[in-house]
């Protein structure tokens, strides 16, 4: 038996075995390299003999399988199962491209190669239109203010629904037309492909949950706002409030004692001041509301866990028990970078450069987030009940 020319395999365990046979003028070989072209291709997986060398030698690039797999000649070769990406196993691919009155549908056929198209309105005409498709279906569209209940409706019908990320999906740089017929093939072919991030489908109760802590959020800007047109507009009448802190019942007592000697200033003035107390009663009437399905809902065992840290309240852990949904979805690595609290980075060969936070996904949840922070900047005390 001649010498076999070629090197172990990277990784092999050093052993008393032959070396790797690589040589094209060994017996071996020649047997080896035809049943190696026996492969068998599968939806999720490929089961593929192994044999080390083999892609080297018509100058291919091995696979780390192919480099840590040992054969010999009097050892023959074992099956090993490479795990790729999933092939697309429905039959049709729609693409909805959602909009409020109307839903544009672009459907692939995949095993006839047919195109479907259609302007559906908005409404069960949809999934009436994409149930008469070839079976099984698959459908795609973007999140947006449409919220989630054309993917709840096509799931409870059978249709593997899915919700992308509008920022993650891939788009040409150079495209300049953007039409609805585009958008809806684009997400069609990218359904296909896989080429999407997923977003988690809340049901009908975390949704209205969601809906209810972004009014509070609305609630709470619109008094800021509120607040601040009023002390600017007393501002320039030259009053200013000079006894301490601001918005609290001291001071709504001081605002009630204005008076303006023009009717048209103390006009404008009520009315301001009547923005802000109605919407102080709308805030309140909230808070209460959220206390109560704190107290004595799904999310209660979450928000009595979150309110044992530090800086986390009721409301603040209500929000986010219902915002982030199941947090088994993420550690502490990928709860930063789905909230946007990790550095932005933008490095190119042997130069690095980290900036700020990249502040994306949902600001509502990083705000809390922050906020609670905050509060662990000052040091520790025990409270008057721990002493």
């Amino acid at each position: 038996m001649g010498k076999a020319r070629g090197h172990p395999v990277r990784g092999a365990a050093r052993t008393n075995d032959p070396p790797l046979i690589q040589s094209r003028r060994h017996p071996a070989a020649q047997e080896r390299r035809d049943l190696a072209r026996s492969t068998v291709h599968r939806h999720a997986e490929r089961r593929i003999l192994i044999y080390p060398g083999s892609r080297a030698r018509k100058g291919l690039r091995t696979s780390h399988f192919e480099r840590t797999v040992r054969g010999t000649a009097e050892r023959p070769p074992r099956y090993v199962n490479l795990l790729e990406a999933a092939v697309f196993p429905e039959r049709t691919s729609v693409g909805l491209d959602v909009h409020a009155r109307s839903v544009l549908a672009h459907a692939t056929d995949d095993l006839t190669g047919e195109v479907h198209t259609a302007r559906l309105p908005a409404g069960s005409e949809v999934a009436t239109w994409i149930l008469a498709l070839p079976g099984p279906i698959a459908a795609l569209y973007e999140a947006g203010p449409t919220g989630f209940g054309l993917a709840r409706e096509l799931r409870a019908a059978g249709v593997r629904c899915e919700v992308a990320a509008p920022t993650k999906l891939p788009r040409p740089v150079g495209e300049r037309v953007k039409t609805d017929a585009r958008d809806a093939a684009l997400l069609c072919r990218v359904l296909r492909l896989g080429e999407y991030v997923p977003v988690a489908v809340p049901d009908a109760a975390t949704e209205a949950a969601r809906d209810l802590v972004r009014c509070r959020e609305d609630c709470r800007t619109d008094l800021s706002r509120s607040r601040h047109r009023l002390s600017k507009m007393l501002l320039r009448q030259r009053i200013v409030y000079a006894d301490g802190t601001t918005w609290n019942v001291t001071h709504t007592r001081w605002l009630g004692r204005q008076r303006f000697n023009d009717s048209t200033v103390q006009w404008i003035f009520d009315e301001y001041l009547d923005q802000v107390m109605t919407i102080n009663a709308r805030r309140d009437r909230l808070d209460r509301r959220i206390e109560e399905l704190a107290s004595d809902s799904a999310w209660t065992p979450v928000v009595r866990r979150l309110c044992c840290l530090r800086g986390i309240s009721t409301l603040t852990g209500f929000a986010l028990a219902v915002e982030i949904g199941d947090w088994t979805r993420f550690d502490g690595n990928s709860i930063g970078a789905y909230l946007g609290l990790t550095p932005s980075e933008r490095s190119s060969g042997k130069s690095r450069a980290l900036g700020g936070i990249t502040q994306t996904g949902n600001s509502h949840v990083r705000r809390l987030l922050i906020e609670a922070g905050l509060h662990h900047l000052r040091p520790y005390r025990r409270s008057p009940k721990l002493r």
